[in-house]
């Protein structure tokens, strides 16, 4: 919790901030501590205690007032509150998941779409033909979504913005960190995925977090030619571990004429069809 409440102070200047700089020379590249602590409403020993990690839960009253003194996004003000209350975390995360059969319905319903069913440590739970086809690998069940696109080359390929999706899979992970803090396999991948990629690491030391945002990505397709999806994901209150992942189109776009050439393709060419019902339009594992 220090770790991060640094970062974002760092981050964040008095302009930012809506206040005055406070007089003398500044040694740091953000807010000093006493301004987040004036901001926040608490003494600067306080927050000292807690960036230096002596104070190891906060109130919900105190998060929100560090949330609101730093400018936190939803998805890091979150990452906070799971910070700050570790003992409130559920440990069911060492159950096998099971495709949520509502998520499983709505993936079918959208096969004209590319689309992927994600669960907690981006984990794939299901996929259908036509995405596939779009991204070029096969995803079985079970297949680890970060490993290949952190450190698959494939990915670096048919990903143009990689940098963009990929530094957003690095938070992703991190607000997964901060929700199971005990999930061991968790720890012991993002461990693997920052000693082989320097540039997961320097993400990762960026403690930037973010919790299912939508970003546009950019494919070149030997195919299809430039494709450009806006990804959204969607999840069920019952099911908040698991993501359906919808690669979007604008209607009357050169990436929507081309789809349906593309899923004509995916369903009759093994080598990328999905397996199982529904011609391979939804599949999960369990």
């Amino acid at each position: 919790m220090g770790a991060f409440l640094r970062s974002r102070r760092d981050r964040l200047t008095p302009a930012q901030a809506g206040i005055r700089p406070w007089p003398g020379p500044r040694r740091v590249p953000g807010l000093r501590k006493e301004e987040v602590a004036g901001l926040a409403g608490i003494s600067p020993d306080h927050y000292s205690r807690l960036e230096q990690g002596r104070q190891r839960t906060l109130s919900d009253d105190l998060c929100e007032a560090l949330a609101g003194a730093l400018n936190l996004t939803d998805a890091e003000r979150k990452h906070l509150r799971s910070l700050a209350d570790p003992g409130s975390r559920r440990g069911d995360w060492y159950r096998p998941q099971q495709p949520e059969p509502g998520l499983l319905r709505v993936m079918t319903a959208l096969e004209d779409l590319p689309t992927l069913l994600l669960g907690h440590r981006l984990e794939v739970l299901a996929t259908n033909a036509l995405l596939e086809e779009v991204l070029g690998v096969r995803l079985d069940p079970g297949t680890s979504f970060a490993r290949w696109l952190l450190l698959g080359e494939a990915a670096r390929v048919r990903i143009v913005n990689w940098a963009d999706y990929a530094n957003a899979a690095v938070g992703s992970l991190r607000y997964e960190a901060g929700r199971h803090p005990n999930d061991r396999a968790l720890a012991a991948l993002i461990e693997d995925l920052r000693a082989k990629e320097p540039q997961v690491d320097r993400w990762w030391n960026d403690q930037g977090v973010t919790d299912r945002s939508s970003v546009t990505k950019h494919i070149a397709h030997p195919a299809g030619g430039p494709l450009e999806f806006g990804v959204e994901a969607v999840t069920l209150p019952q099911s908040s571990d698991q993501q359906l992942v919808i690669y979007t189109v604008e209607p009357d776009s050169p990436t929507a004429h081309v789809l349906p050439l593309l899923r004509s393709y995916a369903l009759h060419h093994p080598q990328v069809k999905a397996q199982g019902p529904d011609r391979g339009v939804a599949r999960g594992g369990g």
